[in-house]
Parts: C-alpha cells; structure tokens; sequence
C-alpha cells in the first residue's frame, strides 16, 4: 500500500454552493481518507463541519490565510485542483475583473512550480470560456505548468488544444457516484414519498436558477419566456413547482433568491420553497420529483444520476457540453438568446409526456460516464501515489485524526 500524502487540494469551497461542496467530498472521498489534505474555504468553520471527522484536512481561509496557504504548499507532496471551472474569464454579472480567478491561480501555480518545487494536478477541470488573447495568454502559462491535466468535456479539451496545451479526456467527477449513495444521504434526509398514495397529478417539476449568466442582457427576455412556457405547461397538465436552490448565501442575487422572485412571475402555479444545505437536501428533493428544470450543471448531474429527466438551461459552455453528453439535446435551451416561449412550452409538455423513456435512455448514458469517471479516479490515485512523501511539518501536523485544523 502507497505512503499517505500530504496533499494542497484547493477549489471554490465555502460559498454554499452545493456542487462545489460536492466535489470535495467526492474528491476528497476517492483520492482516500488515508491522507492528510490542506483545503482552502471562504467559510472554514463550515467547510469543517461539512468534512466532519471522515478525513484529516486542515482548512485555511481563501481570503486573509494565503500566508498559511505558501507554508503548506512549500512542504506539500502535491497540489490539487479538482473539478469545477478552474480555468475560465467571469462573466460580468459577477462583478468581478474577468482574469482575477486566472490571475490568482497563476500566482498559486506558479509559487508551486518554481519556488516550491512539487508536482501539480489539475483533474477533471472545465477550461472556459476564454474569448480574449489576453485570457488565452494567462491559460496557457497556468495549463503549461501543471503535470496532470484532465477536462471534463469536449469543448474544454478543444480550447486546450487550441491554446497548445496537452490534456487528457475526462468527465465530471460526480458521475463517478451512484444513485444508492445519494438515496441513502437523501433517505437520511427526508424518506421517499410513497408512489401508492402520491396522486397521478400535478407533475411535480424541480427548477434551478442562477443568475450570474454569459449575457445578463437576455435575463429579463429569459425570466419572462420562462414562465409563459411553465405557464402554457401548466395548463395543458397541472404543474407543482419545487424550488431546487443550489446556491444560498454568500453573494447577492443566490439561487434561493432569484427563485423567490420568478415565483410571483407564475401566480396560477403552486410552487414549494425548499431550502437546501446539502447534496443529500438535493436528491430528496429530485427523487421526490418528475422531472427537473436546471441552469446549475450539478442539478443535472445528480438527476441523470438518480434517473429523473432534466431539461437545461444553458447559460454557460459547461452545461451545453453536459447536454451533448448526455444525448439531451433536444431537452435544452440557450439562455443567453431570444428563444420562441411557446416553442419552450411545447419541449416541456414533450418531455413530461416522455419522461419515463427520456428517463431510461440518459441513466444508460450515465452508466458509461460513471464507469470513465471511475477510470479517471483509478489513474489520479495511481498519480496521487508517485514519488516520495513530504517530511513532517507544522502545517500538515495541524489536521487531527477528528478533522479539526
């Protein structure tokens, strides 16, 4: 059996966005709780709690610890980037400068090459989008040095291509989880309904929304064409509406909010708030439903992987490549352009009419995916595992075996 490492993983954790906590877990999970991890947050304190006592993490303050951040990468064995979009220019809806996240992991990157010496990783990564020379420039001095470079979808591995970086296939990492562990989280939260005394209607329909999109411009246009189709729905086969936030806090105009306010969009439709902390809050939710409405690419995940049809709605390359992953072409949208509401309303009807066998024919699909995500874990074990582990420091001697740092 391989030495435990001391591994620096570092992604966007403590912003309660539901699918970035995910990815840790499940990273943090298949890499293996035998090592010693040093992990960044906005929120360390529920990055803590979240981790429990199921690994031996330490975790730093993303914002005011980047001090702590260089001692740890300094006496490493490795860095980590897992999922996510690592590498891409924001959008303005952020209000954010759109190379500061490139910007800031170039620096991290960089100290980790030529000053601390220790190898990189980055896996199962989105790249983009880029549309700048300048964006492309930064890209290309980040992806040049990092060892390890896996992307979770065809679009993202085309740029690197594009940008002459080498990298590796892959696909996003939450595939490599099964539907009986998020069910067993999910029944610890809240038990199955019971399908003898659920009434045929109304269809019960989960629906995500994230407002910082690719063009904020054609928000108004989308928030209206989406409720005239739900409403259009609604009248052809009685709807219930359940709020699937998949981002509370942390930033203004969060999933939960948003949500809020398209409600009194859509007076005739009953609508359940739901407020969601965790992965396990998500599949209860999803389980529990029809079919799901998403923007959030992990809604989508977690509903192909629990066997509930979703229709996108893309407001980013990312969820677009899922799409086309999925086969679920058909069943999306881009956002981010005028689109014809009635023609949305008439995809919705279709898909509730077809939704057991678009059902079947995405859960094949995830079928493939979780075996190559499972693949793609098995290699980053056996790269994680290389070379000779790190001497003691102070840093790593910080994590406990009860998970506190």
């Amino acid at each position: 059996m391989a030495a435990p490492r001391r591994i620096v993983f570092l992604g966007t954790h403590g912003q309660y966005n539901i699918g970035d906590e995910l990815l840790l877990e499940t990273f943090l999970t298949q890499l293996g709780a035998e090592h010693r991890y040093v992990v960044n947050s906005y929120d360390p304190a529920f990055t803590r709690a979240q981790l429990a006592d199921r690994f031996t993490v330490t975790v730093i303050d993303t914002a005011t610890e980047r001090a702590r951040l260089l001692r740890a990468l300094r006496t490493a064995d490795v860095l980590c980037f897992g999922g996510g979009s690592i590498i891409k220019e924001l959008y303005a809806s952020t209000g954010r400068h759109r190379y500061s996240t490139m910007l800031m992991i170039l620096a991290i990157v960089t100290f980790t090459r030529q000053i601390a010496r220790k190898p990189i990783a980055m896996l199962n990564v989105g790249v983009g989008p880029i549309r700048s020379p300048g964006g492309r420039r930064i890209a290309r001095l980040i992806l040049r040095q990092v060892d390890e470079l896996s992307v979770r979808d065809r679009r993202s591995l085309e740029l690197c291509r594009e940008i002459g970086v080498p990298a590796r296939a892959a696909t996003d990492a939450v595939f490599s989880l099964d539907a009986a562990a998020l069910l067993e989280e999910a029944a610890a939260v809240s038990p199955p309904a019971d399908p003898v005394s659920r009434p045929a209607a109304p269809v019960r329909v989960a629906l995500n929304l994230n407002f910082d999109v690719e063009n904020p411009a054609n928000w108004e246009s989308f928030l209206t064409g989406l409720a005239h189709a739900l409403t259009v729905l609604h009248a052809q086969q009685p709807i219930e509406l359940h709020t699937l936030p998949m981002q509370t806090g942390f930033k203004s105009h969060d999933d939960a909010e948003v949500l809020a306010e398209f409600a009194g969009r859509i007076p005739g439709i009953p609508v359940v708030r739901h407020d969601l902390r965790t992965p396990g809050d998500v599949a209860a939710v999803i389980r529990d439903c029809d079919v799901v409405l998403s923007e959030r690419l992990h809604a989508i995940v977690l509903a192909s992987i629990l066997g509930v049809p979703s229709f996108a709605l893309v407001y980013d390359q990312k969820v677009g490549e899922l799409a086309a992953m999925l086969r679920m072409q058909r069943w999306s949208l881009d956002i981010n352009s005028p689109f014809d509401a009635d023609a949305l309303a008439g995809q919705l009807v279709d898909l509730v009419r077809e939704r057991v066998a678009v059902a079947g024919r995405v859960e094949q699909v995830t079928a493939e995916l979780r075996t190559r995500a499972r693949a793609d874990f098995d290699r980053a074990r056996r790269w994680v595992a290389g070379g000779s582990p790190a001497s003691q420091d102070a840093e790593f001697a910080l994590a406990g075996p009860s998970g506190q740092g």
